[in-house]
């Protein structure tokens, strides 16, 4: 069974392995650095290390590989009756990531 750690970031929650490939919120880094994430909650593999809030010492480092923006969606508001018509779209950045290495 190979090692994975659960991280947080943007508020969200992410399961990785080393060498998986993930999309998280936008990171304020540059294409091609390394980046930490030391709010590990928990790692796993042979033995299973569980955080209170958090496993201390335990990082998670990735590599970015390319920032970009997700398809687009469209925000429609409506009340009924009224003439009220909001049309409004959304484009999400993000941030593609490259897990090189789990530290517990």
């Amino acid at each position: 069974m190979s090692m994975y750690a659960v991280f947080e970031t943007g508020g969200k929650q992410f399961r990785v392995q080393k060498g998986e490939e993930i999309y998280v919120e936008r990171l304020d880094a540059e294409e091609g650095k390394t980046v930490t994430f030391d709010k590990v909650l928990l790692v796993g593999g042979e033995k299973t290390v569980v955080g209170a809030p958090h496993v201390k010492g335990a990082k998670v480092e990735a590599k970015i590989v390319k920032h970009g923006k997700r398809k687009k969606i469209t925000v429609f508001k409506i009340k009924p009756k009224k003439n009220y018509r909001r049309k409004k779209g959304h484009r999400q950045p993000y941030t593609k990531l490259e897990i090189t290495n789990i530290q517990a």
